[in-house]
């Protein structure tokens, strides 16, 4: 487009930076697996969008150094962890607290924590114990089990080494048999 003042501006800078385009169609593509894996380590769909949406503004200005598909991906979720974990995010969840249960199930009916081969009851049981794991290693297992990545992507994503990986996976697993054992004989109990 001639400007009269003797520039031209082409269609793409007049309607934004050049990788409007690319980015709109990246989250557009990715938004959906990103928010479960988000809502997979905050455990609340609010705080997850919250985060989602801190991780896209920083791809946004990353975009130009970030240039193949799998390498954002790995940023993003390297992002939501980092974000995750931080002492700001951490400091927010202890002054807003949560007033309720979702009514209408669609944490779990979207597809955020399902599976066809295990019971609601099972579900929601095995969701509490994991949101019950400290921090790092819900993450771990989240990444490993949630999102089945390996020992070592989840370790670049983590910042860590493969082996606190394992010792971290290895706890987790530990703590979560333990609380659902516990869990399903309270629940036993109940129904006696």
């Amino acid at each position: 487009m001639d400007t009269g003042h003797g520039t031209t501006i082409t269609k793409t800078e007049s309607r934004g930076r050049p990788h409007d385009a690319d980015f709109t169609e990246y989250v557009a593509a990715r938004q959906g697996q990103m928010l479960r894996f988000a809502y997979l380590l905050t455990g609340q769909r609010a705080e997850a969008e919250d985060l989602l949406q801190t991780a896209f503004a920083k791809l946004y200005l990353a975009w130009g150094k970030v240039d193949v598909e799998s390498s954002r991906d790995a940023y993003v979720r390297t992002i939501l962890v980092r974000e995750n974990a931080s002492t700001w995010r951490r400091l927010w969840r202890r002054r807003e607290q949560s007033v309720g249960e979702l009514t209408d199930g669609s944490a779990v009916d979207a597809g955020f924590v399902s599976s066809p081969h295990e019971s609601f009851v099972d579900r929601s049981l095995m969701w509490q114990c994991v949101c019950a794991l400290p921090p790092k290693q819900r993450a771990a297992v989240v990444l490993r089990y949630y999102e089945d990545l390996s020992e070592k992507a989840t370790a670049e994503i983590l910042g860590v080494s493969v082996g606190t990986v394992k010792s971290s996976c290895s706890a987790a697993l530990r703590a979560l048999r333990t609380s659902i054992t516990a869990s399903e004989g309270e629940i036993g109990r109940a129904h006696v």
